[in-house]
């Protein structure tokens, strides 16, 4: 691969902002995408997650289950490390519009009703960190500096 793309993808001129996004926008992808893949904190693992999937029409439910799974488990720990941020934000705010448009939009705005707020600020942020990269404290910037 070419290191000016490389460099393009790593390379992050922000500050110490991107920290206070990173962290806990990682923390709740991971744990959402643990709920999906494993079927911790509360969630139903893969054949739960599949089986409702294919009710809403997301098929095959077992395959979207593990793609939107590993995306926010994978995708929340390389944003807690700071490890190729900007791909692993386009992919997680790419699911954060599909549960808007799949599950969330006929609800109307608010949590409270099942509604796409929450998604919308995953979505928010992760749109941001594809912009500004992971920032400082990060090690997409130790490896770009290199």
């Amino acid at each position: 691969m070419n290191n000016a793309l490389i460099n393009k993808l790593l390379d992050t001129n922000a500050g110490w902002g991107p920290l206070a996004l990173r962290i806990p926008v990682g923390i709740i992808f991971a744990a959402h995408g643990a709920q999906k893949l494993f079927g911790w904190f509360g969630g139903y693992g893969l054949e739960g997650t599949g089986q409702w999937m294919d009710s809403i029409g997301l098929s095959p439910g077992y395959l979207m289950a593990l793609l939107a799974g590993g995306t926010e488990f994978f995708g929340g720990l390389a944003l807690i490390i700071g490890l190729l941020v900007r791909p692993a934000s386009a992919a997680l705010a790419f699911a954060m519009v599909i549960a808007i448009f799949s599950v969330h939009i006929q609800n109307g705005l608010f949590m409270s009703n099942n509604g796409y707020e929450f998604g919308l600020a995953l979505l928010a942020a992760s749109v941001s960190l594809i912009f500004s990269g992971a920032g400082r404290a990060s090690v997409d910037r130790l490896v770009a500096a290199r």
